[in-house]
Formats: structure tokens, sequence, C-alpha cells
């Protein structure tokens, strides 16, 4: 499956030391502050603000901190704490309100910038959100800071389960622990949803990697893996946990429907244990090459609409979460602090015990790129994908490709027919062709319907050997031009009205020029009209890819992102399927997939 090692755009963060993101975070932080106390000191003192004689009642600063599910008690505790020890920022009271909300669905929702968010503060349960959140860069604007606290992920297992796997004396790799739980005796193994749980990307993307240290088809091992969690995949963290066999059902006879191991957070299983009792307790594996951090960066949202109060009040309420007794009440919780350092009473209650290498230190966290590689594998693996081929066939794609001694079109179609081995049975694609007056008055015609690649077909051929056959026969239009926005428009609205549920929904577009059809629809009603259909209900981002130098990629990215996909520019058409399988991951990393 080497459609999984795809080149990227941006280079991998840094290894060692501090990161380039973590160090930006800082620097955020530590210039507002810089610029609240200078703006704010002769504030303060002409309007009498550092007095502690008014009520708290009277004087208090409201803030609304928006927390991943898992951290928000902890975090409610040390505020109402405050507030009741009338804690102060220049005099104000801290009234910080504590609101619990999936860190998907609030990096979604901050990307979209569609809705003005209703709190000052985001602590999500990874950076990896922040990327999410930032998406295009077109949404609300946040500033990330430092972690307040952290917790590792593990491998967690009923007490039957894991003694047959050794534990605690064994020790394992991540690859070796998941492949020892699905073959001793088939434990049932459950995770959350990847693109909505940083504990389920985090645990497959370490299980990805160490799959590869071991050498072969590590792709494939992963791929395999991906498939029997999707089985018995939950939408979030908690719901994992209730699919745990039960005490007293037995885990070995018990209710098949039911795990005996998933892949959760140190903090998970020590909030479990705290209310288990017995055999429904859970004994923790910590894989030998390293667990990766869920870090609760603490991020400011939208800062330059924050009064000068609220921004040194929220400022205030950082640096009391880092303090002494808010790391004793996080470690009550469960949580271990920024550095990752073990807690071994947090360590046992949530099922720890040596010899488990429960005090190694954290693995380097993965970068971006393998994020996005993860999470598109798991997008084109496990989901399927239903995809329109639109393919430019003006007169320009017989121009022929330096060095290669093909036109672009041979090479596109080329680089299309590879493409398509990538593809399962179960994912659906079609094929538009377009150039002007292809189709008497229309600058588009419908090749081949898009449809499974497994179906069979008349003559007793599958879609596959159809739709390969039918991109072989692809030929340039003598004289034609490129009628985009016409096309564009046509193919968008019929993947709108035949969107599939379960699947990743999208339209690719590759084109070699500019729209040259000045008797149809203009960009800014083509771009009018996309804003009408576009649906976060039945996602269909268009990946437009804009193929050799006289491709504008800021044109055909225009009208992408207003679907929520992206443009991508190509100088040889070979290029070409890398990218799509690379806009895939993309799409998938920022959350556009369709939702089961």
């Amino acid at each position: 499956m080497g459609r999984h090692s795809l080149p990227d755009a941006h280079a991998p963060e840094e290894r060692g030391g501090t990161s380039p993101r973590r160090r930006r975070r800082t620097i955020a932080i530590a210039t507002l502050l810089v610029l609240a106390v200078a703006a704010g000191t002769g504030v303060a003192v002409n309007s009498g603000l550092w007095s502690f004689s008014e009520s708290c009642e009277d004087s208090a600063v409201r803030l609304t901190l928006a927390a991943s599910p898992d951290i928000a008690p902890a975090v409610r505790d040390i505020a109402e704490q405050a507030l009741a020890d009338e804690v102060r920022s220049d005099g104000h009271c801290l009234d910080v309100e504590i609101v619990a909300r999936d860190s998907y669905k609030v990096a979604d929702t901050l990307a979209s910038g569609a809705e003005a968010p209703d709190f000052q503060v985001w602590l999500p349960d990874s950076d990896l959100w922040l990327d999410r959140a930032e998406g295009l860069g077109a949404g609300t604007p946040i500033s990330p800071s430092d972690s307040v606290a952290s917790s590792p992920v593990a491998l967690a297992m009923v007490p039957a389960a894991s003694k047959r796997l050794g534990w605690p004396e064994q020790t394992y790799s991540w690859a070796e622990v998941v492949t020892a739980a699905l073959t001793a005796d088939k434990v049932r193994l459950g995770a959350a949803d990847p693109a909505r749980s940083a504990t389920g990307l985090l645990a497959l993307t370490s299980i990805g990697g160490s799959s590869a240290q071991q050498g072969g088809d590590s792709d494939t091992r992963v791929a395999e893996t991906a498939k029997v969690l999707a089985e018995r995949m939950s939408d979030s963290d908690a719901q994992v946990l209730e699919t745990l066999a039960r005490s007293g059902t037995g885990a070995e006879e018990g209710n098949p429907r039911r795990n005996q191991a998933v892949l959760i957070s140190e903090q998970a299983a020590f909030t479990h244990n705290a209310e288990a009792t017995g055999s429904g307790k859970l004994d923790l594996f910590y894989p030998k090459d390293g667990t990766p951090l869920l870090d609760y960066p603490y991020t400011l949202v939208d800062e330059e609409k924050l009064t000068l109060a609220q921004s040194r009040a929220a400022l205030r309420f950082m640096t009391l979460l880092n303090d002494k007794s808010s790391r004793d009440v996080f470690a009550r919780h469960g949580f271990r602090p920024p550095s990752g350092a073990a807690e071994d009473t947090v360590v046992a209650s949530a099922g720890g015990r040596s010899p488990q290498p429960y005090a190694t230190s954290a693995a380097e966290p993965p970068s971006a790129k393998q994020l996005q590689e993860m999470l598109g594998m798991w997008t084109i693996t496990v989901q399927s994908a239903r995809l329109t081929t639109v393919v430019d066939a003006s007169g320009s794609m017989a121009t022929p490709v330096p060095g290669r001694g093909l036109s672009r079109m041979d090479v596109t179609k080329e680089s299309l027919i590879q493409a398509l081995a990538q593809f399962t049975p179960d994912d659906e694609i079609g094929l538009w062709e377009f150039a002007t007056t292809l189709d008497g008055a229309k600058d588009y015609r419908k090749v081949m319907e898009t449809r499974r690649l497994g179906d069979p077909v008349q003559g007793g051929s599958t879609h596959r050997e159809k739709l390969s056959a039918a991109f072989a026969g692809l030929q340039p239009v003598p004289g034609g031009a490129t009628g985009l926005y016409d096309t564009a428009l046509a193919s968008y609205e019929e993947a709108r009205s035949t969107f599939v549920k379960g699947k990743f929904n999208a339209l690719v577009i590759l084109t070699d020029g500019s729209n040259q059809d000045d008797d149809g629809i203009s960009r800014s009603g083509l771009i009018d009209r996309l804003k009408e259909l576009a649906d976060p209900e039945r996602p269909v981002p268009i990946i437009a890819i804009a193929v050799g130098p006289d491709a504008d990629r800021e044109e055909v990215a225009e009208i992408a992102r207003v679907t929520g996909g992206d443009g991508y520019e190509v100088s040889d058409p070979a290029e070409i399927q890398a990218v799509i399988l690379q806009a895939i991951m993309a799409a998938g990393q920022n959350g556009r997939a369709a939702q089961e």
C-alpha cells in the first residue's frame, strides 16, 4: 500500500528540544503579556484597579473556558476554588466558567469561522487540534500557549485478557502488543474514531511508526489493524470505556459485543478504575517504544477581541493552572504534569505496574505529516471513497511534457490509471471530461457513472476495468478551450445530489489552464453558487489540481476552498497520483470526511 508514502509541502517538525510550534506559542503569549502589562499598568493605577476593597461580585472578570471533557472537572475545581479564595487579576476577581466541549467539534467550529465562539479560552486535549482549528487560515484566530497537564496513551485490558499476554512482566512495542492482543485468543480490541479522538489518532500513528520499524509491508499491517479497529470503533473516548466487558460477565466468555482491550489515555483508565471494582478494573500496557502524550495546550481564542481585563485575567488563570496547588488537583483527577513525568500514585490507580515502562520518556510527538498520512489512510482504508474525476480535455492537453516524449494528456492518463490501482472494490469512482463545445453547447460530458469499482458490468468485466479503459481513451479536443466554470458547477451539483453517507465524497478536477469560456457562468457567479450548495452535513470538497505551467493554482484553489477543499499544483502530470491521495488525507485531517 505504497499510497500512504506521499510527498508533503510542509517540512516535518524539528526533533529534540522545543518544536517551532511550541516556540511560537511561548512567543505569542509572552508578547501578549508584555503588551498587557505595558498598557494595563497605567490604566490600573489611574482607575484604581489595584484596589482590593471592591467585593468579588462587583469586580469579577468573567471568562468562559471550553475544555476537553476529560480535563473539564479538574479545571472546574480549580476555577471554583479561585473564586472562593477571591484570587484576583489587577484587583478583579477571577470568575471562570468551565464548559465541556469535544475538542474535534471546537476545532471544526473555529476552522470554519462560521459563528463567533462563546468562549475566550480553549483547552483541547491535544495540540494536534490546533492545526485542524487553524485550517486554511480563514477561521477564528487562536493563540496557543504551553500545556497545563498531560496523560500518556496506553493499551488497557481487563485482567483476564492482560494475564494471557503476560502482564505486567511481559513488555511489548506498540506493534507487538496490538498484534498480540489481536492474536491471543482473539482479544476484542476497541478504540475511538481517529477522526474525532486525539487518543485514537495518536495510538494508531504510534502503531504505524512501530510497525515500520519491523520492516516488511508495514502499511498493509497497519491498514489491517485499522480495519479491525473500525469494526469496534466508538465515536468518543468516553464511549470506548462503555464498550468494555463488565465485571462478573467473564472476560473470556462474556458478551462478544463487548471489548476486552481498549486504546485510551492513562487518565481515562484512572477515572474508570476509581469507579470499578474487582475484575472490572483495568491493567495498562505501556509500550516500550514510548507512549505519545495528550498535552492540553492553553489557548486564547480571537485575542484581539478580548478586552484588556479579559486578556490579563486569562493569563492570570493560566499561571494559576500551573502552580503547585493546581498540579495537586490535576493529580487527584489522574493527570500527569506537562513534562509527562510519571506520578506513581496516578499510575498505580490507572492500572500500571512495574516492570511496565510507565516512567519511560514520552515518545516524540508525531509530525503534522505523519498525522496527516495516518488520518488519510484511515479515511480511505476504513471509510471508502466516492470520487468523481473531472479531466480537462482541451486542446492544450496535447502539449508535450518536457523530457518525457509524451503529451500532458498521455501522462495524466497514466497517472490516473496508476492511482486507480490503489483503491478498493468498495471505493466508488466516476469520470467526466470537459472542453468547450465538447457535447453540443455543453462544455462537459459524463464518460462513466460514479459507482463501486467492484461492481460487475455488461461483458463480464468490472467497473474498475471499464473505468481504466475510459481513462486510457481520453483524448484532447483539437481547438477545444477550457470550460472550467460551467463544468465545475455541473459536476458539483451532481456530486451533491448523489452524496453517499458514510463515504468520503469528493470531486477531483484536473485542468491545465484557466477558464476560457466567456459564454458560461462567471467565476464570482460560480463561487456564489458553490457557497449556496455547500453543506457541512453532506460535505463534498473539491480537490482541484492545476497541471502544468499554464494552470492557475490560485484560481482553482479559490473555487475549491468554498467547498472545504483546496487547490494543488503539479508541474509534471506524473505527480497527480500522489497529489490526489495527499489531498484526500488533508481533507480527512481537517474533518471533512462524511460522518457516519
